[in-house]
């Protein structure tokens, strides 16, 4: 009897589409479409692609003082300071900590709308140990629902005071890494504003921020030089560097501050100066503590 030979089967074909190139092998996709970074169907606009660039080359950073925390006890916790909607704080998780028993990710933000959402968002994409508070920063230094001391505190463009906030937090949790993006100081740039009649009859240098564009970015130079010269004076060794290209962003400086517990003799001292130099010694406060 004459039996037909069988074809063989055809693979059934994978209609799934293929994952941009920028995505990450393990990458939880329904994360990024969670965060809107991918469309549903697993495509990236122009935006979301510069945003996950950012996120991804400041991970770069960031995993080597995981690697170093782990190294030296199990439960390592990072804390996001002015964390907004978590992007960071949960693409840290599900690159980092997701893979490992042990560690948390606090996310601090004082908007309870987007505290919600990013409790609701950890418990559907099952990320048991990412905890959300809903805090201001005084009650987040004092808050028993964190701990006492806090391995690594983040800040990617927390606006204006927001990230001396972060730091203050830091410095009172003894944070033994802290990695901050600052963004829109405006609050020095204010004050120079204010009294810059004075400086003009007072000293040359007030040429550098006679000018409207000058005073905003003079005063944002100066911002970050003093949190910096603060830094130092607690201890801390500094690295001061660019986040992406200046094609992607403008807030573009990165200072990743590492505990040393060796003080910088004269960073207090230059900071005080500095203060009296540019008329901004109503911030002394902010800046030396």
């Amino acid at each position: 009897m004459n039996r037909k030979a069988r074809l063989p089967a055809t693979p059934a074909q994978d209609n799934t589409p293929a994952l941009p190139s920028d995505v990450r092998p393990g990458q939880s996709i329904e994360l990024l479409k969670e965060l809107h970074i991918l469309t549903r169907d697993g495509k990236l606009n122009q935006d979301s692609r510069r945003k996950l660039k950012q996120v991804y080359h400041l991970y770069q950073f960031i995993e080597p003082l995981l690697e170093e925390a782990f190294a030296t006890h199990d439960d390592v916790t990072l804390v996001d300071h002015g964390a907004g909607k978590s992007y960071l704080g949960f693409i840290l998780y599900d690159l980092f900590f997701k893979a490992r028993e042990s560690g948390h990710v606090y996310g601090i933000e004082s908007r309870a709308e987007l505290v919600t959402r990013s409790r609701e968002l950890a418990a559907k994409l099952g990320f048991p140990r990412m905890q959300f508070l809903d805090l201001t920063v005084e009650q987040s230094i004092d808050s028993a629902e964190l701990p006492a001391t806090v391995d690594i505190v983040t800040a990617l463009h927390a606006c204006n005071t927001a990230t001396d906030d972060a730091i203050r937090f830091a410095l009172a949790k003894q944070a033994r890494a802290i990695v901050l993006v600052p963004c829109c100081q405006a609050e020095v740039a204010a004050t120079l504003r204010q009294f810059k009649n004075q400086s003009l009859g007072r000293t040359p240098l007030s040429e550098l921020w006679r000018h409207p564009i000058h005073t905003r970015e003079f005063g944002s130079q100066i911002t970050n030089v003093l949190r910096c010269l603060l830094l130092e004076a607690h201890g801390y060794s500094l690295s001061v560097t660019e986040l992406v290209g200046w094609e992607h962003s403008m807030k573009n400086e990165l200072i990743i501050a590492r505990r040393t517990g060796q003080v910088r003799g004269n960073a207090r001292e230059r900071a005080e100066a500095i203060l009296e130099e540019l008329g901004l010694t109503p911030l002394r406060e902010r800046f030396l503590y």
